[in-house]
């Protein structure tokens, strides 16, 4: 026999579960406990105690009321069984009146027998004779026995028999249908999951801290208000600042977090202030949050699932109190059992009481209290059910009560699973909703950001380019820590993957501040710090994936002289660029897009008169329009780099200021139109290098005014005559073609002072080359050049020589007469420069604190 705890187990949950829990859940869980006990009590009563016990019905003669002498008592003899189980069945014959009465069908035998017995006194006797008077049946034990068993089955209503195990079934079915939520795999994972962080998000310090916050802060505002505060720092943001942009400006709004206008960020009450343990946890809790609700909010499986274990529930009810109610007059004491086992008994009809009728009646009438209760509570749990949209949850309550205004309603499962909550206590919902909003998460990344990015620390992370300015670069951090702005002197600020990166009013403190390099970091600016932005700042790169990451505010910055564009442009995209706006900046001198174009947009031209120089480097995406290099006329440098151009534009001769086009990174194979650069009268460097040119048309002569010609990494077999004529040629490049000889007039190049064929095909150096005395790099590595002459020394102004990778077997000592060359600037191998004579060497190996230019 099971006992109750065992049965009771079933209805156990985790006790994290209660806070799912509602009263009506409860208190259902309580009445099954009950009818649980109910269905045991009668189990148990009925094993051990049920009995049924029952006599024939006799067919006499004799009427009772004939005796003369009775005392107004009717005689009648009544002999008890018991049926238990495992007990001894025992019969006892008990006679009523004054006399006995001897029917005409039993024999006295018990008094004539008397003779036989030892003599005793006659009041003995006269007893013995009157205890064994009663009506004689004729049947033994085990015929009792028989017969109660067969008017056991055969006469009780099943019901009566029954009663206990069905309650007991019952009983089991309601429990499964309460707690099947908790248990079905799919809702069990989700509900653990739930439980587990909602406890969590209502012990963790963050929580209080951010709660306790908010009513300062709401405490600190009412004070002000009442006060009539209406002074403000100078770095606090106000609406009425000169030249503000328009409301679409991405600047930082208002919502979320409040501070006291009195003091600064970092300046919080103590409350604000986690250990570095405690902010990990948090952070940790808001990425749990974040990706449960995505889990959980494209479902309603937990609501369809406990509003159909509810409707069983109520179904169940409605069948046991239909059928139960029938069977409550069945049961009763007496019954007539007609068994039909005359040929063993000798009778055909019985008359039977059922000792436990009583009780069983009292509890069936207990057992259906209980189920109507059970009944009503599943209906109201019905009625709440459908009373409201379970599956729609709103914080407008919270929001209204806290400074998170921006917590979002949520909806599906999430949403019935805060309703349930909220059955138990409204506290955990209020501080879930803490991690449900974006402006705590900020706020706590920001109290974190602080609190390991000191002054200290970031001091040490700066650093010194190649221009000789300081600069940060902070790098995939959650923001931009407040100290950065206590570094007045900084010059540079690099920020890359920043995503809420917020620019405060202090930045106006760093006053050396004109670079600033913003890289998949979309940052918000206050008004005072945009206004500080605008007039100060120099230098702007901004780097991006979407055009939705370039800020707004970008496009106002009127002082702004260099803008970078580095990311995703395609010719789709262009007008969600903006460049229209690009007319506010008036003096916008150096504009770089570095993208995938497919043609220029011709909102550039907003900025045309005051542009210098233009820069577009595609990824290798064909620039097909350039119609809009016409109206660029100020432009003065020109750089079209891997545009997979494959002639040299039209648009380009349009441009009269011109002084430099870099073509670099093409498929250019002819430059026939060169001769129109003519009519470029300032253009004095033209590089075409890293393209597919085959050879150099003779009317470049008419270039006259070329200083630098960049021709490298082409497909060059010589160098015509005609580029020796360009008399104020000062730099020259044809590295890595395939020339495979200098020509000798080379030396009309009185002026040229760089000259770089390396990984080229030469093998003599022409004598003319050395009349070219202003050289000051020298190019030659990488050929098949077999002596270098010893006119070599001719080149005073040598600083930079490279022989590295050719044929030589020995170098001129005259090397040392270039007065400028040092061994830093001999690129050679050890062998060839191990083999000068000492005092060549020595001369090679003198430190010089003579300046000079490297050239390129």
């Amino acid at each position: 026999m099971f006992t109750l705890a065992e049965v009771a187990s079933l209805n156990d949950i985790q006790p994290t579960y209660r806070i799912l829990k509602p009263w009506w859940d409860v208190f259902m869980d309580y009445l099954a406990v009950v009818m649980l006990m109910v269905a045991i009590f009668a189990g148990t009563m009925q094993l051990t105690k049920d009995q049924v016990v029952c006599l024939p019905v006799l067919q006499s003669t004799v009427n009772s009321k004939a005796q003369p002498g009775s005392s107004g008592k009717a005689d009648f003899t009544t002999v008890e069984t018991t049926t238990g189980q495992g007990e001894e069945a025992s019969m006892r014959t008990v006679s009523f009146g004054s006399a006995p009465t001897v029917t005409p069908d039993v024999p006295l035998s018990r008094a004539t027998s008397s003779q036989y017995q030892p003599t005793e006194s006659g009041q003995e006797l006269k007893k013995e004779q009157k205890d064994s008077s009663g009506r004689k049946t004729n049947l033994d034990f085990q015929q009792y026995v028989f017969i109660n068993q067969m008017c056991y089955h055969l006469a009780l209503p099943w019901y009566s028999k029954y009663f206990p195990y069905l309650v007991l079934i019952h009983t089991i079915i309601l429990i499964v249908s309460s707690n099947f939520w908790f248990k079905y795999p799919k809702t069990c994972s989700k509900i653990e999951h739930f439980v587990s962080i909602l406890g969590k998000c209502f012990e963790s310090p963050w929580t209080t801290k951010a709660l306790s916050e908010t009513a300062c802060e709401d405490s600190e505002e009412n004070k002000q208000r009442l006060t009539g505060a209406q002074s403000l720092p100078k770095y606090v943001s106000t609406s009425s600042d000169e030249g503000s942009p328009s409301a679409s400006t991405p600047m930082i709004t208002k919502s979320g977090f409040k501070f006291s206008a009195d003091k600064p960020m970092i300046e919080v009450p103590s409350v604000t202030i986690l250990d570095k343990k405690d902010g990990e946890q948090a952070k940790a809790l808001f990425e749990k949050v974040r990706k449960f609700r995505a889990h959980v909010e494209d479902s309603d499986l937990i609501y369809k699932l406990y509003v159909g274990q509810t409707v069983i529930k109520t179904v169940k009810f409605i069948f046991i109190l239909c059928y139960t109610a029938n069977f409550v007059n069945t049961i009763s004491f007496e019954h007539i059992c007609n068994p039909k086992v005359e040929h063993l008994i000798g009778y055909t009809q019985f008359e039977c009481t059922h000792n436990m009728a009583y009780m069983l009646k009292k509890l069936l009438i207990s057992y259906i209290s209980l189920i109507c209760v059970y009944g009503f509570i599943c209906l109201y749990t019905l009625f709440w059910l459908f009373r409201i949209p379970l599956k729609e949850y709103s914080f407008e309550k919270v929001r209204e009560e806290s400074s998170f205004s921006d917590i979002p309603d949520v909806k599906n499962d999430f949403a019935f699973l805060l309703h349930m909550v909220d059955q138990y206590d409204q506290l955990y919902s209020k501080r879930f909703g803490v991690f449900l909003s974006e402006v705590s998460e900020n706020k706590l990344r920001e109290i974190s950001l602080n609190h390991e990015w000191t002054f200290e620390k970031l001091r040490q992370h700066v650093s010194r380019n190649a221009q000789d300015k300081q600069e940060l670069h902070l790098f995939m951090l959650s923001g931009v820590p407040d100290a950065v702005f206590d570094l007045t002197d900084l010059d540079m600020l690099k920020l890359e993957l920043i995503p809420e990166a917020k620019i405060p009013a202090k930045i106006s403190q760093m006053t050396n501040l004109q670079e600033l390099h913003l890289c998949h970091c979309p940052a918000k600016v206050e008004q005072t710090a945009f206004s500080f932005l605008r007039d100060h700042l120099r230098c702007l790169h901004v780097k991006f994936t979407d055009v939705a990451e370039i800020p707004a505010w970008v496009y106002l910055l009127k002082n702004l002289r260099e803008l970078y564009l580095i990311g995703n442009l395609n010719s789709e995209n262009n007008k969600m660029i903006g460049l229209e706006s690009l007319r506010e900046l008036r003096h916008l001198k150096i504009l770089h897009v570095k993208s995938n174009l497919t043609k220029i947009p011709p909102n550039i031209t907003d900025v045309a008169p005051h542009l210098t120089k233009l820069v577009i480097h595609n990824d290798g995406t064909k620039l097909v329009v350039l119609n809009s290099l016409k109206k660029m006329t100020n432009v003065a440098e020109l750089e079209l780099q891997n545009c997979e151009l494959e002639r040299i534009p039209h648009a380009i001769f349009s441009l009269s200021n011109l002084q430099e086009l870099d073509l670099k990174s093409n498929s250019i194979r002819t430059i026939e139109e060169i001769i129109s650069f003519q009519h470029l009268k300032r253009l004095t460097c033209l590089k075409l290098w890293h393209n597919k040119i085959v050879s150099i048309p003779s009317s470049i002569i008419h270039v006259k005014n070329l200083e630098s010609l960049y021709l490298s990494n082409n497909k060059l077999e010589s160098l015509p005559a005609a580029v020796f004529s360009l008399q104020k040629l000062r730099c020259l490049d044809v590295s890595y073609n395939s020339i495979a000889l200098i020509p000798v007039e080379i030396g009309l190049l009185q002026n040229l002072q760089h000259f770089h064929i390396t990984g080229n095909k030469v093998d003599v150096l022409p004598k003319q080359l050395f009349k070219c005395v202003k050289l000051r790099t020298l190019g030659l590595g990488q050929n098949c050049i077999t002596s270098i002459p010893d006119k070599i020394s001719q080149l005073l102004q040598l600083t930079h020589l490279e022989l590295k990778g050719n044929c030589l077997d020995r170098l001129p000592a005259t090397l040392g007469q270039c007065q400028l060359l040092r061994k830093s600037g001999l690129v050679v191998e050890d062998h060839l420069f191990d083999a000068l004579p000492s005092e060549v060497k020595e001369v090679l190996n003198q430190d010089t604190s003579i300046p000079f230019a490297n050239g390129i």
